[in-house]
């Protein structure tokens, strides 16, 4: 099929805004850093660091022109003659959770309706209205609402409970709907020092409330918790922010008080369960005995990772190195749902 002509340069149009954001992060100038500023205050789950390692993430995996034309590569002859109005819910449970929904919408030359999360207002709007600074001709491409009407199709994040809202809500609709997910790190007790330090990247970062947060560790019946804790004790300094202060004391009189076995540092209480999904300041353990036990015990909670991280491959998982579960690549896909062969096949669904 061939490309009209109009929509090759729009497509070229977006993909230049995309890079110029990149070389503007950059400069690193007085209003990126109001930009940020504003988003601390808005949220006090957001510290500027981690606005600052957000922005490094999307920076370097999303704005990087030879990272971005290979990964547009693929979806060449995806995009139709129609344009169709995505309606994007975002979350806002870590800085700029949503932009890769809504580059993708871009890329793929729709209209991006987007609602934002409310405790992350601030980010998103200040990136794309930078973005019409220098392609004015997008601003069509973009709308910001408190209301969704008149979409053809929708990509909603949130959490279990709300998913089920946005199924009755948007079921109709062509839809992808994400509900939670967390990492999980597989561990062999063979690991490096440097290694388990990086692992505390993947623990740590946003106070551990991403999708790609690991908040569960399998390791072998003879592991070694005392070398675990006292490096991951280098990251007490999350401590210092009030409200994971307050989730690690609350979540340890809760333990003392129902005599729950638990081993801590100053910064993490780890609990035995088998559940995938922690709490702030806790980290979930498991035994495993061989590797492919512990692949079909994995595969049992598949809806519920978002990937491992460790050394081990895994069948049916994206396996990624420590250190690396918060640095997503354009083809990282949430939930491991293809966002761009979604929006490209939106005419067909539709239609």
């Amino acid at each position: 099929m061939l490309i009209p002509a109009k929509k090759i340069w729009l497509l070229m149009r977006i993909n230049e805004a995309f890079i110029k954001l990149g070389f503007w992060i950059d400069e690193n100038d007085a209003e990126l850093q109001n930009l940020m500023a504003g988003a601390v205050f808005e949220n006090p789950w957001f510290t500027e660091k981690q606005v600052r390692q957000a922005i490094a993430s999307i920076r370097s995996e999303f704005l990087e022109e030879s990272k971005l034309n290979i990964w547009l590569e693929k979806y060449k002859s995806s995009p139709r003659d129609r344009v169709f109005r995505v309606a994007l819910v975002l979350a806002g449970n870590i800085p700029l959770v949503g932009f890769h929904d809504l580059m993708c919408t871009l890329c793929s030359h729709h209209i991006a309706l987007v609602k934002l999360s409310e405790r992350d207002r601030i980010l998103i709007p200040g990136l794309i209205n930078k973005m019409l600074t220098w392609s004015p001709d997008l601003s069509d491409k973009v709308i910001f609402t408190d209301r969704l009407a008149d979409f053809d199709a929708v990509i909603a994040t949130g959490s279990n409970q709300s998913a089920r809202y946005f199924e009755k809500y948007f079921g109709r609709h062509p839809h992808i709907i994400r509900k939670n997910r967390n990492a999980v790190a597989v561990l062999t007790g063979k690991e490096r020092d440097d290694e388990l330090r990086l692992l505390g990247n993947d623990i740590f970062s946003y106070f551990g409330l991403g999708c790609r947060n690991v908040t569960k560790i399998y390791v072998p019946g003879n592991y070694d918790f005392a070398k675990l804790l006292t490096l991951l004790n280098d990251f007490r300094e999350v401590a210092d922010h009030h409200k994971y202060q307050n989730n690690y004391d609350y979540h340890l009189a809760t333990a003392l008080i129902n005599r729950e076995a638990y081993m801590s540092n100053d910064c993490l209480l780890l609990l035995q369960n088998a559940s995938i999904a922690s709490r702030v300041a806790v980290l979930h353990y498991e035994f495993y005995e061989d590797r492919e036990d512990l692949n079909a015990e994995l595969i049992k909670h598949q809806d519920e990772i978002q990937c491992v991280v460790g050394n081990l491959p895994f069948d049916g998982f994206q396996v990624v190195p420590f250190g690396s579960a918060q640095y997503p690549q354009l083809d990282d896909y949430a939930d491991g749902l293809d966002t761009m062969s979604f929006l490209g096949g939106l005419s067909n669904k539709t239609e």
